[in-house]
């Protein structure tokens, strides 16, 4: 069953209508036709199964069969506060987290970031970053797109440590893994702040602070894994173990 988020002043009536790049998509990529079903989200938790009523150059009509609650959205909302990466890492790390359930995402300027300058981060890739992360989250049978945030400081993300039950950092060093932490929480957290460094790792100044800050370290084990795999494990293990 094909997947389409779209906004929700096109949904109204008991009728959809469809008239972006997804006309193309629908029409000429997926021949589909009148009769055929979609489910259509309009990115606030419900989906739509909605049967085509008409296909034409411009648009394409709906009529909505059924309406319910989207249930493949993580009750655990993960804010995952990325050091930013290379652009094709970056990606990744977006399609990924996107697929594993993380609710918004956070580019983070650190010490050893390869990008350092927020402005190289411009309109255009976060564009085409949020039309991956989009891509996903239909792909994905998600309910609700996750968001991107324009890059921000490590201070910045620090000053923003009260709006979560938890704030947990990756780390190579010694210290408790990942599911130890997640099993003393009591009561189970439900907005968790997740920091993942950059390659190389956070500074000992920026663990220091972090940690000075209340945020809780954590291993995912003996062996050493690369940034945006370390950034796909984390949320995966965090939201087995929580749901």
């Amino acid at each position: 069953m094909q997947r389409f988020f779209i906004s929700n002043k096109n949904i109204s009536a008991g009728q959809v209508i469809i008239t972006d790049s997804r006309v193309h998509q629908i029409r000429d990529v997926l021949r589909m036709k009148t009769g055929d079903e979609i489910i259509v989200l309009d990115n606030t938790g419900i989906e739509y199964l909605a049967s085509l009523t008409n296909i034409s150059q411009k648009e394409v009509m709906a009529e909505i069969i059924q309406q319910k609650q989207c249930e493949s959205e993580p009750r655990t909302k993960i804010t995952l506060y990325q050091s930013l990466l290379t652009r094709e890492k970056l990606e990744f790390v977006f399609q990924k987290c996107t697929e594993v359930g993380v609710a918004s995402f956070v580019p983070v300027i650190t010490e050893r970031s390869i990008v350092r300058k927020p402005e190289k981060i411009t309109k255009e890739k976060l564009s085409r970053f949020e039309t991956i992360i989009a891509e996903a989250a239909e792909q994905s049978g998600r309910g609700i797109i996750p968001s991107l945030r324009s890059p921000i400081t490590m201070d910045q993300a620090m000053s923003e440590f009260k709006d979560y039950d938890i704030c947990l950092v990756g780390s190579t060093q010694d210290c408790l893994p990942l599911k130890k932490i997640l099993c003393d929480c009591k009561p189970r957290p439900e907005k968790i702040a997740l920091f993942i460094g950059p390659e190389g790792g956070f500074s000992g100044k920026e663990l220091a602070n972090l940690s000075g800050g209340g945020v809780k370290p954590f291993s995912l084990g003996k062996r050493i894994l690369r940034t945006e795999t370390a950034a796909v494990v984390a949320p995966a293990i965090i939201l087995y173990e929580l749901e």
